[in-house]
């Protein structure tokens, strides 16, 4: 303390934030306090009353400075928004926070598309989340897409187009691309989308039913039929979704419960609307060494809930938290209405929290098992790329894509495949570009698609079982007709933005939904996935961002031969092809005897006139236009 004590005497009396920082300048701990010289004091007196974690703390700290607030409420503000900034290694503070992704409706567009975004910004489109797992935002997706018809396309929906996707005819779109949809028609299917995820289903029942007794009146049976197919399968989500420990109560509420490791605490919150689960998710804490559960609760709330998209009437909670009326008030103010903090101890509540407790246990024990597994930093990578994609299977096969052409000549595509992170080079293929003129980069990704899915389309449509997967165990690597059959786990394009669209059509006109789709723009090596405008940026030193490249040079350097491989022999053939009396079979004795164009050039007409066929009128002949 001596080293401090004149800074102490004059540090104020008052309600602020004070970081901690090492002799490099760096944070090593953020927090708050109504008094900054008295808790200031309490770290630099006797250690006999402090904690091992603030012992270590203590021992580094080289310096600090603080910042004096109005209130305490705008010092717990400051004190989360400076944790997020530095991530002090000494907080409680949630793991890479800023990756948790958010599903958006913009209902300020015309036809409004469900999104995957990073960011919540005031634009008045509604936002929930956020999701933590990599899997998890997908799902939810993959049952709202289900259960709701709304459009997957990114195309600009004028009603004029000539024919729907397949989407249609399968009933998962309204097909407002044709008309077959007003605009309120749609914007009535987004409705029901937001109910349903505000856990509002007898509403959704209440007007789909309302939906199919009026089809049924006007004699659309075919509709109601549909309709009603609907009804049974919001039902039987919602009856999936509902838990008997909260069928008690209609009301919205999180639970949140902990289970804690060494140095990171595995937090787990269900979501809880109407008395139903609607969704739940698990969240990682680091720095929570020798914290208090009521502390290390008290940190998730806040960081949790400082960007959360929604804030419940009630939030239940395992342990009772430090600063609980501080937080309580902070949460009021931001929810714009009354909310409670509860801690739990008997009743069905009560089992509530120990179910997710339960829950949390189970998830530290997973990882755990996982650490141990995934050592080797391939592995890393993947785990990191599919986390950062948000794709829900592990990326045991990648296959890659690329077009090569100059002008529109000899175009042709490859295709490359990685499994575990490394390259088969058996699985790679090649395509010579049929059926597009000119330059068309799209047409050509689009026809080279259709060609390979197309195959694996009908394979499923004939039998599910007749599909290889690494995921399902029956995967074994091969060459021939069997490759075709094998499913990937995300299909990389070479490309931004328009390769991704050009992509995605084609697997929605083949009603191909259980295949991963990402692409990569050269420009500045970001990645897009479909139903998420922002690009995804991966850091430059990651080891996901330098497998993906590696992916991508495979494919592009695997065109580019196969490619000059063509334009060489098309060369030979199409100097050749001018001489009148040279045939296809005459072509291959030249090419036999010379090998190369080059080496025919050099020749002697002698030289050429004593190849099989070919007179010495002819060797004149050739001679003279070579």
């Amino acid at each position: 303390m001596a080293r401090f004590e004149q800074r102490l005497k004059t540090t104020p009396n008052q309600t602020g934030v004070y970081l901690m920082k090492d002799a490099q300048e760096k944070v090593l701990y953020i927090g708050k306090a109504g008094s900054l010289k008295n808790r200031l004091r309490s770290y630099f007196g006797s250690p006999e009353g402090l904690s091992p974690k603030i012992q270590k703390l203590v021992s580094r700290v080289s310096d600090f400075e603080f910042i004096i607030t109005d209130s305490e409420a705008e010092a717990l503000i400051l004190e989360c928004t400076l944790i997020k900034q530095f991530h002090p290694y000494y907080n409680a503070r949630l793991k890479d926070d800023k990756t948790y992704p958010y599903l958006k409706i913009d209902l300020s567009e015309d036809f409004p598309q469900v999104y995957i975004t990073r960011r919540i910004l005031q634009d008045g489109a509604r936002y929930f989340g956020p999701f933590a797992t990599a899997g998890s935002v997908r799902k939810t997706m993959d049952i709202i897409k289900k259960l709701f018809p709304y459009r997957s396309c990114t195309k600009v929906i004028t009603g004029t187009d000539a024919r729907p996707c397949l989407e249609y005819y399968i009933n998962r779109c309204v097909a407002p691309c044709i008309g077959a949809a007003t605009k309120d028609e749609y914007h009535n299917v987004i409705q029901q989308v937001i109910m349903f995820m505000e856990g509002k289903t007898e509403e959704v029942v209440e007007d789909l039913q309302n939906k199919m007794s009026d089809a049924a009146a006007t004699l659309k049976f075919e509709r109601a039929a549909v309709v009603r197919d609907q009804i049974r399968a919001v039902q039987r989500v919602a009856e999936e979704q509902h838990i008997k420990v909260a069928s008690t109560t209609r009301t919205d509420l999180d639970a949140i419960a902990m289970a804690v490791a060494k140095n990171e605490t595995w937090v787990e919150v269900f979501f809880i609307r109407q008395g139903r689960l609607v969704g739940r998710d698990h969240f990682m804490m680091e720095g929570t060494q020798d914290d208090s559960p009521g502390r290390i609760l008290g940190e998730f709330v806040k960081q949790f809930y400082r960007s959360a998209a929604t804030i419940p009437r009630r939030i239940l909670l395992q342990h009772p938290l430090d600063d609980i009326e501080l937080i309580r008030n902070w949460l009021r103010e931001k929810r714009g209405a009354p909310m409670e903090l509860l801690c739990p101890k008997r009743g069905e509540r009560h089992k509530l929290i120990q179910m997710v407790e339960k829950n949390a246990a189970q998830g530290l024990s997973q990882m755990r098992v996982k650490w141990l597994s995934d050592s080797d930093a391939i592995q890393k990578a993947l785990i990191h790329l599919q986390e950062e994609l948000n794709l829900p299977n592990p990326l045991h096969r990648i296959e890659c894509y690329d077009i090569s052409n100059i002008q529109g000549t000899n175009a042709v595509g490859s295709m490359v495949t990685f499994e575990e992170g490394e390259a088969k080079t058996s699985q790679y293929r090649r395509f010579k570009i049929k059926n597009v003129e000119g330059v068309d980069d799209y047409a050509m990704m689009q026809e080279m698609l259709r060609r390979r899915f197309g195959r694996l389309a009908t394979i499923k449509g004939k039998g599910s079982t007749k599909i290889h997967s690494p995921r399902n165990g029956n995967y074994t690597s091969s060459s021939g007709e069997e490759a075709w059959k094998t499913v990937p786990d995300l299909v990389l394009i070479d490309g931004g933005k328009g390769h991704l669209s050009a992509a995605l059509e084609v697997f929605l006109e083949l009603g191909i939904d259980f295949i991963s789709l990402a692409s990569l723009a050269k420009e500045n090596e970001w990645l897009y996935v479909p139903h998420t405008p922002e690009p995804i940026i991966l850091p430059r030193d990651a080891h996901s961002l330098h497998l993906v490249q590696r992916i991508r040079d495979e494919a592009h350097r695997f065109a580019i031969t196969y490619h000059r491989k063509l334009r060489s022999k098309r060369s030979v053939v199409s100097s050749v092809d001018m001489v009148t009396g040279i045939g296809p079979k005459r072509k291959r004795m030249l090419l036999r005897r010379f090998g190369t164009l080059k080496a025919v050039k050099e020749a002697s007409i002698d030289d050429i006139a004593a190849v099989q066929g070919i007179t010495r009128s002819l060797a004149i002949r050739l001679k003279g236009v070579l």
